[in-house]
């Protein structure tokens, strides 16, 4: 039995603004008694002056996310809890600095730098137990973004969210770091239906099982 003696530490969400995550992370954490990591808007002192210049802040926003997700996994590494994290570091670095940069909210040199900064990081790190990624079509983020009303994400624009998409699904076509489930939330309504949650849970575990199997 000695296959089966490997902990799961952590387990990540990923998906676009508006997809889910932390709805998903607070009711895995319940079921399965996981400690839940937060990306907390309420707390990010940049967060809000970006959106009304991204250009100005936007090399110090990431930056802020890459060393506070980069303390997150440091501490799930180090503990012996198992961890759910609303959004991982790799969406930092392959969605949202990249987009800034391609879209000229951010500067070559300060996007070199900040590349530079999550390679040096990430080589510290490992990749997630499993990811799992919400795929979700705009009419559901734009749905989801209003119902919850946060005045600073009232002047992202359409387009703002088809980038994020298409570098989204890049990013999840080409993941190789590990073990992922990919759950479509427009077919899947695990906030309000129990019968829908009940369904992204077993497929949780059903990865989790594979994870203990393939050792």
């Amino acid at each position: 039995m000695e296959k089966n003696s490997k902990q799961i530490k952590h387990v990540a969400i990923a998906g676009n603004i508006g997809a889910g995550k932390t709805t998903l992370c607070t009711k895995l954490g319940q079921h399965f008694g996981w400690d839940v990591h937060y990306e907390s808007a309420d707390d990010n002192p940049y967060l809000s002056d970006f959106y009304d210049d991204m250009q100005r802040w936007s090399f110090n926003l990431q930056v802020y996310f890459l060393h506070n997700r980069y303390g997150q996994i440091l501490g799930i590494q180090e503990g012996d809890r198992t961890v759910i994290q609303d959004r991982t570091i790799y969406e930092d670095a392959y969605i949202f600095a990249p987009n800034l940069h391609g879209m000229g909210l951010m500067t070559q040199r300060d996007f070199d730098n900040y590349m530079e900064l999550f390679n040096t990081m990430t080589k510290r790190i490992s990749p997630p137990d499993l990811l799992i990624y919400l795929r979700a079509g705009i009419g559901t983020l734009v749905a989801h973004i209003e119902s919850r009303g946060r005045d600073y994400e009232g002047s992202m624009s359409l387009d703002y969210l088809k980038q994020l998409n298409r570098r989204y699904e890049d990013w999840i076509s080409t993941y190789n770091e590990g073990n992922i489930l990919i759950i479509d939330v427009g077919q899947v309504d695990f906030a309000n239906k129990p019968e829908d949650l009940g369904e992204v849970i077993n497929k949780v575990q059903a990865k989790l099982h594979g994870l203990f199997e393939e050792m």
